[in-house]
């Protein structure tokens, strides 16, 4: 196949604030669960750092949990807190900028989909979680300003330890997911009822994160219509509802959003554009600058729970139209960058032709 021209479109430098990365292309956040007590050791160090040497201009990383125990499970998920904690995340953010690359850390608190196999509960909006079973208990009203500020504080440390940014993990049915969608919010004070009301603790959130980070440090905000136990959930019904959904989290302090789909190029909304991805949605309605991702560079979407596999590579001409019609400013890749960590570097340098996909052994490997 000859080569695509359009993709050195993709090696431009992007700015956002603070934020410069050297092209196009993000790291997805990938839960690892190998930071043994929360500490993230030299293997993670080394594991990100192999993906900027490969050429990846943005490093998001897996889930980190806040400092509440309440906020994730089980222990080997990595911490934003405590000194060694962050000691080892100083020295993740210097391999990682030894190598050209940017990172951003992914804040993470996960509701009631948090396992209680420890003995802690689980807290959400309203003692739901995404399958609408009974999950832990619901938050108090007066515990929400702790919880946001759990929130800042994970995003200051991140900070002083030397990432370029901070993702707000408000997908996947999650915690800040939770208050946005109705099937989980189920709350009657001023956190609950309306989209207005729901959108209500995610801002507050991302207000608090911007206050205490100052104004130059970027902010990133993940959010998805699918939860983990339903690929056909949906918290925007159209894009009126997406625009009064973001608009207030742009409005507190978002600098970039991150609509996580499972394929790149499917339709959002359908009767509304036959074409138009929610990524292409979601800059329309905002005007902020989106990070695009789901299935980049592999037939096949992602399964939460199994790595999957054998998937055959993919072409990626979709993704280069996309790009050229202004429908995203990065796109983020996944399961590729796990079977090769050079991926990108190949991609520019017209030699995925021996790009085997991606496997289950493949992802175990790369994940130790």
């Amino acid at each position: 196949m000859a080569y695509d021209e359009r993709v050195r479109d993709l090696f431009q430098p992007l700015t956002v604030r603070s934020l410069t990365i050297r092209n196009r292309f993000a790291m997805a956040p990938m839960t690892r669960g190998a930071s043994p007590g929360g500490i993230p050791g030299a293997d993670v160090a080394a594991y990100y750092a192999r993906r900027a040497a490969g050429g990846v201009g943005l490093i998001i990383t897996e889930g980190v949990r806040l400092a509440e125990p309440e906020a994730g499970y089980p222990a080997a998920v990595p911490t934003m807190a405590g000194e060694q904690a962050l000691a080892g995340w100083r020295a993740v953010t210097k391999a990682v900028h030894g190598h050209g690359g940017a990172i951003a850390a992914q804040l993470w608190h996960q509701g009631a989909e948090r396992r209680d196999s420890d003995g802690v509960g689980a807290v959400s909006p309203s003692g739901v979680n995404s399958a609408g079973q009974p999950a832990g208990r619901a938050l108090r009203t007066h515990e929400l300003a702790g919880v946001a500020d759990s929130y800042a504080q994970a995003a200051r440390n991140a900070r002083d330890v030397g990432f370029d940014a901070v993702e707000l993990h408000g997908a996947h049915g999650y915690l800040l997911d939770e208050f946005l969608w109705a099937n989980t919010n189920l709350r009657t004070d001023e956190y609950g009822g309306d989209m207005a009301g729901r959108t209500r603790f995610p801002a507050e959130v991302v207000a608090a994160v911007r206050a205490a980070v100052g104004p130059d440090f970027p902010i990133i905000f993940r959010f998805s219509q699918w939860k983990q136990t339903n690929y056909a959930a949906s918290i925007a019904a159209d894009p009126a509802e997406l625009q009064e959904l973001l608009s207030p989290l742009v409005d507190a302090g978002v600098d970039v959003l991150h609509p996580s789909t499972r394929r790149h190029y499917k339709p959002a909304f359908p009767d509304s554009d036959s074409d138009l991805t929610l990524a292409g949605w979601t800059k329309k309605v905002t005007g902020v600058p989106v990070i695009a991702v789901g299935s980049v560079g592999l037939e096949t979407e992602f399964t939460p729970g199994s790595p999957g596999g054998p998937i055959p590579p993919a072409p990626v001409d979709q993704l280069l139209d996309q790009y050229g019609s202004g429908e995203f400013d990065v796109i983020a890749i996944g399961r590729a960058l796990l079977a090769d960590p050079t991926w990108v570097n190949r991609l520019r340098d017209d030699s995925l032709d021996g790009f085997q996909g991606f496997d289950a052994a493949t992802a175990l490997a790369q994940l130790s």
